[in-house]
């Protein structure tokens, strides 16, 4: 079985950071995802869509939401989906959330007060982040062309090269 949540957008509001007894945390922030509007074949206009996903991060990567994370920051967010239940007034509330298990600032470091000019490090096991500016190249890749990528034309490869 697999759950996992692959989402880009922009934080709704600075994330709200709690510390417990064993100082261990936990940050929670809504992040907005945003379909573009188009035009059908037919002339039909179809408008953009924004759907509010809450977002929970803990170990290490609170820290870096309490750092560097602000309303309108864009982030990338690997995790997975968690529904729980609580009660409110003798009725039960259902809420959906993304528990982020990698985390990647987006854009420019203009575009982001809370940035400075270290790079952001998570410090939690299969927990990542990036200083804003990064695209989601792999980490440690070389800058040029090596290594495959999707659209290598290599006419001299034979059949019986593949690495399978």
């Amino acid at each position: 079985m697999i759950n996992k949540v692959i989402l880009v957008g922009n934080v709704g509001k600075d994330p709200d950071v709690r510390y417990f007894d064993n100082n261990e945390g936990v940050a929670n922030f809504p992040l907005a995802t945003t379909e573009p509007g188009f035009t059908t074949r037919d002339g039909k206009q179809i408008p953009e869509r924004t759907e509010w996903h809450n977002i929970t991060v803990r170990r290490g990567l609170v820290k870096v939401a309490e750092s560097y994370i602000r309303k309108g920051t864009q982030l990338f967010i690997e995790g997975k989906l968690r529904t729980r239940s609580y009660e409110q007034d003798g009725t039960t509330k259902y809420i959906t959330e993304v528990i982020a298990e990698t985390l990647k600032l987006l854009g420019r470091k203009s575009d982001n007060p809370a940035m400075g000019d270290g790079p952001v490090t998570a410090g939690a096991q299969n927990s990542q982040a990036a200083p804003a500016g990064n695209d989601f190249a792999p980490q440690n890749q070389p800058a040029g062309n090596e290594g495959f990528s999707a659209g290598d034309d290599n006419t001299e490869q034979q059949e019986d090269d593949l690495p399978f």
